[in-house]
């Protein structure tokens, strides 16, 4: 049986508090996993977001170069204890730990694929080849990565079309068929069914692993839940499954809230989600 650990969507972007992904590289040296799964969305490009209209106050001053150097930043920050903690292992002796590191492309890095179709003249300018992801095995936009019998993905598209299977978890499992992880929609879903074979198939979709507001939620979307998830007993799609909030991490690492915590740093700031449940 081994251990994973999943990172869901990051959102990474210039201007918003990144301190949970210290708390995220901490909590993967400290419960040793087996696999590691970024389910993509780190890098959140605004500066390529086709949702929002050219000279809006969503595009005012935002720049590719500065997208990508936030998501670079963070990833750094994520992967630099994990190898500090292999290198003192292997120099003191002990134990060795090589985790499998795979990286899942999201709909937000493949903002630069869509910009690049658009205007072929960009090709070679801007590129996923930006976006450093070290020694991490990287995987293509919904391209699919199996585990232990679980299936990953940043979201999984529906055999007749190209739009995300949604729903109920019981749904998806009926459509997916078989023990499946995913990103791309905020908050946290986990659900089980028990085959006639006596197999059990896990369903989860955790999609936020960020501090900030997403603005187009507005201020009654914002309450969705963020954290990591780590897969405990994996073997053939079954586990058990663990949700760690950021909260918790925060509690855990800086040995406050992240209500507190958020409060006392950014004092102008609003976090209205997190705030609002400071202790």
């Amino acid at each position: 049986m081994s251990r994973h650990f999943l990172i869901p969507d990051t959102q990474i972007r210039p201007g918003v508090a990144t301190d949970h992904i210290d708390w995220i590289a901490q909590a993967i040296v400290e419960y040793r996993p087996d696999c590691v799964v970024h389910i993509g969305d780190h890098w959140d490009m605004p500066s390529l977001s086709m949702h929002d209209g050219v000279g809006s106050m969503k595009m005012e001053g935002a720049r590719y170069e500065d997208d990508i150097e936030s998501g670079n930043e963070a990833f750094a920050r994520l992967t630099i204890p994990m190898e500090t903690e292999r290198a003192r292992l292997k120099r003191n002796k002990e134990k060795q730990w090589n985790p499998r590191k795979v990286f899942c492309f999201g709909n937000h890095e493949n903002r630069i694929n869509r910009a690049v179709n658009s205007a072929p003249k960009w090709a070679g300018t801007i590129g996923e080849h930006h976006m450093r992801t070290l020694d991490w095995e990287r995987r293509p936009f919904l391209d699919r990565v199996w585990q232990d019998g679980v299936l990953y993905s940043h979201f999984f598209q529906s055999s007749h079309s190209s739009h995300a299977i949604g729903g109920s978890i019981d749904n998806r499992l009926n459509k997916i068929g078989t023990s499946f992880v995913q990103g791309h929609e905020q908050g946290f879903r986990y659900g089980t069914r028990i085959q006639a074979s006596g197999a059990t198939w896990h369903g989860l979709v955790a999609g936020s692993a960020y501090l900030h507001d997403e603005d187009y939620r507005g201020n009654q979307g914002q309450g969705h839940w963020r954290g990591v998830v780590v897969l405990n007993e994996v073997r053939d799609g079954d586990y058990c499954v663990m949700p760690l909030t950021l909260d918790y991490l925060c509690r855990k690492y800086e040995g406050i809230s992240l209500g507190e915590f958020l409060r006392k740093k950014y004092k102008d700031a609003e976090y209205k989600y997190t705030l609002a449940r400071a202790a």
